[in-house]
């Protein structure tokens, strides 16, 4: 299941989220999103777990918990879909 992490401290690391997470289970991946010309993050991230009910134990045991000051907002993510048209690109 890949589970949305947002409100994230801007120092919080990949290892603290895996570390976070790896309390209910198997990690299969870890990622910040960060801001592509700076390298600094954006405050949100994904992680990855292989086994369903850990995930749903991970989203409710550390939704809305503090992790270096802020309180986490955990979620199971939803799928990408189409983006919204920007307008005309003449």
């Amino acid at each position: 299941m890949n589970i949305y992490v947002g409100n994230l401290a801007y120092g919080v690391t990949q290892e603290e989220l895996r570390d976070a997470f790896g309390a209910y289970g198997e990690i299969s991946s870890v990622n910040l999103i960060t801001d592509k010309f700076t390298g600094d993050s954006k405050g949100f991230g994904f992680v990855e777990m292989p086994n369903n009910a850990e995930a749903d134990a991970a989203i409710k045991g550390l939704n809305e918990t503090p992790l270096k000051g802020r309180n986490l907002k955990v979620n199971q993510a939803k799928p990408r879909g189409e983006r919204p048209s920007r307008g005309p690109r003449w």
